[in-house]
């Protein structure tokens, strides 16, 4: 007799309800449940735990037991594990940085260089030449991130505005570095070549970059200075100058980071390096401490006070036990995405809408919408960019795209709008370490903001297309052979095959001939 359970795929109202569950409790937490105007309780991570709650009854209602939504829950984690230790890390990286006099030299200097009307457009470019070089928009914002939102505020530039600028340069490298985890994954999941996937993100990439240092140069020439109060920028600098050897030599941690890059050496032991060069520099240049100090420091964040309540708050940044907040989100978070992904909810949701795709930007739209509802509900940019992949691979192939057309439009949305919701991994560390709420910093975050639209807009127009042939039908609507993509060649035979198809039936563009 046989006493195995029939397990199926939940139903659309069950799929729905977790999903449901998380979203209302979170609504309710950042915008209902406030006291007098002041949040009683403002984190995510109660509102994941009920959803997660959900999705397992869920799925016990569907066959499976609760082992098996466990063993989903675990698998999420494991995947993220390197993610987290960074993130560890990264707390000891601030601490250092601020006791070495690093991150407190790049606010003196910052603010002596730069103007109110400059500000945004030359920071937006500072910060993605540091994401780029470390491929990581963690360590970009953990750096010279936190000296930007300071010196803004020194230059009195909304806060807002500056973590919206932050965050535009920090995702440059999230977007274009080869050594970034996510450009690393989206080539992967697409089955694409590496550098494949970097070409055709530059098609999109590029001109939002453009278009968002031209926006943030409108808003630095329309800036309204009287906020500006130089005897603010003044009194930063004194009381850093006061507190600290602000010789140039101190901005070598930053260049050692940029050349631990050019070296390719694996994330995390790149960022202990740094750790250690920052704590060295601290004791020749800064002050001496014991070694019980520099273990408090690195554990809880740095206790800096200079006289000015300003610099001290903006200084008191850092620590491992300072990231274990943002640590027990991406784990709840995580977790949540594996319950929902172990129950079958986001195969019962997506799975069938790509039959009814048939034009190249319904099928973009439909892959930034699938990445998007990750982001937003699995809360993991990881799984905007992994769960995606597998549903619409073969839609791709169907259409004559090559695969790096796919990569694209994961990372567009899956990357990119991840930092919008602050209750993902990527949302709630910015949010603690740029001291800015995502739904004030994100307007102004340009690139992440604008990037998808674009990549839509121009889809929809038949421009900026990669074929699986190695066409390429550019902006201006003109059609030329270039490299073609790395994919695995039965699925590439499959889509040039069809592409041929489209072409003789007047559905897909001709090569022009130059």
């Amino acid at each position: 007799m046989n006493n195995k359970k029939n397990v199926r795929l939940p139903s659309l109202i069950e799929s729905a309800l977790p999903i449901l569950t998380m979203v209302s409790l979170m609504i309710y937490v950042f915008v209902f449940a406030k006291d007098g105007g002041e949040n009683i309780y403002d984190a995510a991570h109660l509102p994941l735990i009920c959803g997660i709650m959900v999705a397992c009854i869920v799925r016990l209602r569907c066959g499976n037991s609760f082992r098996d939504m466990l063993d989903g829950m675990i698998e999420r984690i494991r995947t993220t594990l390197d993610a987290i230790l960074i993130l560890l890390t990264v707390g000891l990286l601030i601490s250092s940085f601020m006791i070495s006099g690093t991150i407190p030299a790049l606010i003196y200097y910052g603010l002596s260089f730069l103007s109110p009307k400059l500000f945004l457009p030359i920071g937006c470019i500072i910060t993605s030449l540091v994401s780029l070089s470390c491929g990581s928009s963690w360590t970009a914002t953990a750096t010279i991130g936190i000296a930007f939102m300071t010196i803004g505020q020194g230059l009195g530039i909304n806060p807002a505005i500056t973590a919206g600028m932050v965050i535009s340069g920090a995702y440059i490298g999230d977007k274009f570095s080869p050594l970034s985890d996510t450009t690393n994954l989206a080539a992967g999941v697409a089955k694409t070549g590496l550098f494949d996937h970097v070409t055709a993100m530059v098609s999109t990439t590029g001109p939002v970059f453009l278009i968002s240092l031209i926006l943030y140069s409108l808003i630095g020439l329309r800036a309204d200075v009287v906020n500006y109060d130089p005897n603010i920028a003044d009194g930063i600098k004194m009381a850093l100058s006061s507190n600290f050897n602000l010789n140039t030599l101190v901005l070598l941690p930053i260049v050692l980071i940029v050349f631990i890059c050019i070296l390719r050496i694996e994330g995390l032991a790149g960022v202990m390096i740094s750790v250690l060069v920052g704590l060295i520099f601290s004791l020749i240049f800064q002050e001496k401490r014991s070694l019980a100090e520099i273990f408090a420091i690195l554990h809880y964040g740095p206790d800096i006070a200079t006289g000015n309540d300003f610099v001290d708050k903006a200084l008191a940044k850092g620590g491992m036990d300072n990231q274990m907040w943002t640590v027990n989100l991406i784990l709840l978070a995580v977790s949540f995405g594996g319950a929902l992904e172990r129950a079958g909810i986001i195969e019962r949701l997506f799975a069938h809408l790509k039959e009814r795709i048939n034009s190249v930007a319904g099928l973009v739209f439909l892959t930034m919408l699938t990445s998007i509802f990750c982001d937003a509900t699995m809360c993991d940019q990881f799984l905007g960019i992994g769960v995606p992949a597998p549903l619409y691979e073969d839609k791709y192939d169907e259409l004559g795209l090559s695969r790096n057309m796919l990569s694209r439009t994961l990372e567009d949305a899956g990357t990119l709008l991840a930092v919008m919701f602050p209750w993902t991994a990527c949302g709630a560390y910015q949010m603690k370490t740029l001291g800015v709420s995502p739904i004030n910093y994100f307007p102004f975050a340009f690139v992440n903001l604008l990037n998808p639209i674009y990549a839509l807009i121009t889809a929809i127009l038949k421009r900026n297309i990669f074929w699986a042939d190695g066409a390429y039908t550019n902006i201006f609507g003109k059609t030329k052979m270039k490299k073609m993509a790395k994919a695995p060649e039965e699925a590439r035979d499959f889509a040039i095959k069809n592409l041929i198809k489209l072409r003789r039936e007047g559905k897909a563009p001709q090569v022009t001939i130059s």
